[in-house]
């Protein structure tokens, strides 16, 4: 970060011993007095003008930045003159956009909220479950407010983080948030940046992490005035999925990852993230000595201070560098989403291997690999991208990898934005929630889910009408890959992603919490077990393994200290399943002992038909489209039966 402690205009120098938060933006010195810094190489000067029409000429910096001090104070408005041009801009480091990307920006005095977590340390890796939450669908007010109003019931029922889709500032009256352009600036949508230090808070006294999704591969369509301060800020010697690439590593790059990294350290730092999640961190592009990502990480750790952080990565090629220590050349995060666990599932529940679903089986062998090892490819082949898929994952705790059901992404891919409880059996889906809740990863929900929410998700965006035309075909293009929808499109069947009702059917309604209670209470019980039995909580590499039953079963050992309190997940996706006996060791319990019944998906408070005894006669019987949970219990007595004996 540069010094610009120094810089003078207009008789204003900043006072001894200030020092600004961050090295671009607006920043208040005092009740009366503000000091900017923008980087403009291209520009010969530089103004600020307020929205009252006082204009300060800024001075060099160095570098191609201009800093300098005027008269202002929290709450005023302004824009940027860039040398001949008479159009003003906002600023590239807004904290806040009250009218949108393209009105002015408003000062913003970070200082002014009156935090209570001061107590708070921050979060771990290990021990958490995920929320994906989206402000503007959560609730029928779209609000931070209103969101917040809703964190301590998440809290009572075991969320322990929750992951915001991202919130900087984008364009139009609804979206995703993946077409930020003010990525200082918390969207005015959803209320002001107070609000959204409120909903952090209020979500650390209930014992919450929050990590914020972040965007640092491209920015949005409309409203990015990025290029009117420097062109420099992309790059056309990467291809990019989603427009521009950003230049991380040519000419005039340091200002750009200056601009991102310091933005990393900011939500941090002013907001009190828990962490991060980056966003397809594939197409952040970077050749130099040290990654940028690797930066971002460094930056929001120190930004963290005392309290610890997880940096989450979403990675479509599976590079487990990522995860791995900076000593030993990886990149330092924490966690990666594990899009193959996703897949099985899928295909398990929905017989369905087509597009990017069709080199996984959903068959129980992999359910079990996926437990014990993370992603199922490291590195051999994949046909659907004809090509190898993934790195090697040896060593790697389960922690590091978020496993999911569900997420904005695959249930928008549905086409017409179904849950996967409408597009299998209520059995199947009770005994899939079993193994993402108890898995050894980190299982991570989509809001909703855990009371299976009616509501779909679908792909929504406000663009002006020939870029939404563009959108719409999209979309539509990108759906032909699934031969099982692609007759939607000629039908007129998929929903208009700029309509505004499209954004409102996604909207929660948290009366199905009650009349939706059977999956309700399976995802609160399901919780309940994962916290108290030490066997799910540990977590640790090795702790579990796992074995193939049937071509529709299989079984995980949850393993503990002396194997005393170990416990065992039967997973049945198929019809019943009755055997004499199985040659598998796993399976055995604990010596003195007998396996009991911990828990049944089958129970009538799911929605299930009741458990009935799963040793009838001393025979193993699981039920079909089920999960149990077994622990160590009392012998039980073994019938008699009429054994030959051997000869010799």
């Amino acid at each position: 970060m540069s010094d610009s402690s120094a810089s003078v205009q207009s008789g204003h120098a900043i006072p001894a011993g200030h020092r600004r938060r961050l090295p671009i933006g607006v920043e208040l010195v005092n009740d009366r007095l503000a000091h900017a810094r923008v980087w403009a190489p291209r520009a010969g000067r530089v103004e600020i003008v307020l929205d009252s029409g006082r204009s300060t000429a800024l001075g060099p910096d160095g570098d191609g930045y201009f800093a300098g001090t005027f008269e202002a104070a929290a709450g005023d408005r302004y824009r940027f003159k860039l040398g001949d041009d008479d159009k003003l801009y906002p600023d590239p480091a807004s904290r806040f956009q009250p009218d949108g990307p393209h009105g002015s920006s408003a000062i913003v005095d970070p200082h002014a909220f009156g935090w209570t977590d001061h107590a708070w340390r921050g979060a771990l890796r290990e021990g958490q479950v995920a929320y994906e939450m989206h402000i503007g669908a959560f609730t029928r007010e779209g609000t931070l407010a209103a969101a917040a109003n809703e964190v301590r019931e998440l809290a009572r029922i075991g969320v322990t983080m929750i992951e915001l889709m991202p919130v900087a500032e984008f364009e139009g009256r609804f979206g995703w948030g993946y077409d930020g352009v003010g990525l200082y600036a918390p969207t005015h949508l959803y209320g002001v940046p107070d609000d959204l230090r409120r909903f952090v808070d209020t979500a650390h006294d209930c014992g919450v992490a929050v990590i914020l999704d972040v965007v640092y591969n491209h920015l949005g369509p409309v409203g990015n005035y990025l290029r009117a301060f420097s062109t420099s800020y992309f790059t056309d010697r990467y291809d990019n999925e989603w427009g521009d690439a950003l230049n991380f590593d040519g000419p005039d790059s340091a200002p750009v990852r200056e601009f991102f990294v310091t933005n990393a350290g900011y939500w941090i730092d002013e907001f009190h993230f828990d962490g991060l999640r980056l966003d397809a961190t594939q197409q952040i592009f970077d050749s130099s000595s040290e990654h940028v990502v690797t930066a971002i990480g460094r930056r929001a750790r120190e930004a963290a201070g005392r309290r610890q952080v997880v940096i989450v990565a979403e990675n479509e090629p599976q590079e487990t560098k990522l995860v791995r220590p900076i000593a030993e050349g990886g990149h330092g995060l924490d966690a990666l989403w594990n899009d193959d666990f996703h897949h099985s599932a899928t295909v398990a529940a929905t017989g369905r291997a087509e597009a990017y679903y069709s080199d996984t089986r959903g068959e129980p062998q992999e359910f079990v690999s996926a437990a014990k090892y993370g992603y199922l490819f490291q590195g051999q082949y994949y046909h659907w991208q004809r090509d190898r898929r993934g790195t090697p994952g040896w060593g790697l705790p389960p922690a590091a990898f978020v496993v999911f059901l569900q997420n904005h992404d695959q249930i928008a891919n549905t086409a017409r934005g179904l849950r996967l409880h409408r597009l299998t059996s209520p059995g199947r889906m009770r005994a899939l929630t079993a193994l993402l809740l108890l898995s050894p990863g980190t299982p991570m929900l989509f809001q909703g889910q855990e009371f299976a929410a009616s509501a779909p998700f679908l792909y929504f965006a406000d663009f002006e009408p020939e870029l939404a035309a563009a959108v719409r075909r999209g979309r539509a293009e990108f759906l032909d890959q699934f031969p099982s929808i692609a007759g939607m499109k000629d039908r007129s069947v998929l929903a208009d992603p700029g309509d505004p009702a499209t954004f409102e059917r996604c909207k929660l309604d948290f009366d199905e919490r009650r009349t939706h209670g059977e999956a309700y209470a399976l995802h609160v019980d399901l919780l309940r077990i994962r916290r108290e039995d030490v066997a799910f909580r540990l977590q640790q590499p090795g702790a579990v393994d796992g074995a193939v039953l049937s071509p529709v079963a299989f079984a995980l050992r949850f393993f503990t200290p002396d194997h005393v309190d170990d416990r065992i997940v039967v997973v049945n996706l198929g019809a019943d399943l009755s055997r004499s006996s199985f040659a598998e060791p796993l399976l055995a319990p604990p010596e003195g002992c007998d396996w009991e019944c911990r828990w049944s998906s089958e129970e009538p408070v799911y929605g299930g038909t009741g458990t009935r005894d799963l040793w009838p006669d001393g025979l193993w019987r699981i039920p079909g489209e089920s999960a149990v949970v077994l622990r160590p219990g009392p012998c039980r007595p073994r019938p008699s039966l009429l054994v030959g004996r051997r000869t010799a």
